[in-house]
């Protein structure tokens, strides 16, 4: 059996090894290198869809993202709601540290959308007649409607002339923000029915805020928008993913009766 002396020294050294240890690992914590993550913002529908994509990317998980972009407090403070939140994320790829919380990741991409409207882009949009925030919104409703880029500029200037017409934009994506259902290829009376102020078929101007976080090419499409009399457009009855654009209501109807016989063919409710 050890003497209480012996016992003593062994405890006394096992404690120190365990001081050195800890010491060790508490200056490796405190000296390692950041690491740094290149975060893209991506181009998702939802809130609820970006905080799941963030927390794929950086230490916190999506419910900690959800929080703080649904905390009406924070939000109000950085000069949006909860609608037009998802107008403050500008699509670009930015470095930042994988534990950056999820609050100061707001706040440093309030900072790049501050520093993306710079006085050239303000100016463009004031020449629109619209705010940042709307040039967003509407960006959204661009793509939203196509995905060619080559097209971005000419729907974008269909829908800034309705917009001056005081039409209702009848964009069908903003019905499917409505409804929440992404996945419908068929825009039905029934849906057009929807009580929603994302409903742009019931309600005119713009919506609450953006139906999605849109890309650059959308956003310089509505900054820079094809000048032309189009007032319609509906997808190409070949679903080439273009679409025909009208001035006269008698030309849209011929367009959208065979973009309609088209899907009825291929079986699309």
């Amino acid at each position: 059996m050890l003497s209480r002396k012996l016992l003593k020294g062994v405890v006394c050294l096992i404690l120190l090894a365990c001081m050195v240890a800890g010491s060790v690992a508490v200056y490796r914590y405190l000296t390692r290198k950041p690491r740094v993550v290149r975060l893209t913002v991506p181009l998702v529908r939802t809130t609820a869809e970006l905080a799941g994509r963030l927390g794929q990317v950086l230490d916190a998980d999506s419910a900690d993202f959800m929080e703080v972009m649904t905390d009406s407090v924070l939000i109000d403070s950085l000069g949006y709601d909860r609608a037009t939140l998802p107008a403050m994320f500008i699509p670009n790829t930015y470095e930042v540290y994988q534990w950056t919380s999820p609050k100061n990741l707001l706040l440093r991409l309030k900072q790049e959308c501050d520093n993306f409207w710079t006085t050239e882009r303000l100016m463009q949009a004031e020449a629109q007649d619209l705010s940042p925030v709307e040039v967003m919104t509407l960006a959204s409703i661009v793509e939203q409607e196509t995905a060619c880029d080559d097209e971005r500029a000419r729907v974008a200037g269909m829908y800034l002339n309705r917009l001056e017409r005081q039409m209702p934009l009848q964009a069908d994506p903003t019905v499917k923000f409505a409804l929440g259902d992404f996945a419908l290829k068929r825009i039905q009376r029934t849906h057009l029915q929807c009580d929603s102020p994302y409903n742009t078929y019931r309600h005119t101007g713009l919506p609450p805020g953006p139906i999605c976080i849109p890309s650059l090419a959308s956003i310089k499409a509505v900054l820079k928008p094809e000048v032309h009399n189009y007032i319609y457009m509906c997808a190409k009855e070949d679903f080439c993913g273009r679409h025909n654009f009208a001035e006269t209501y008698g030309e849209h109807i011929r367009n959208a009766r065979r973009y309609a016989r088209a899907l009825d063919k291929a079986g699309i409710n």
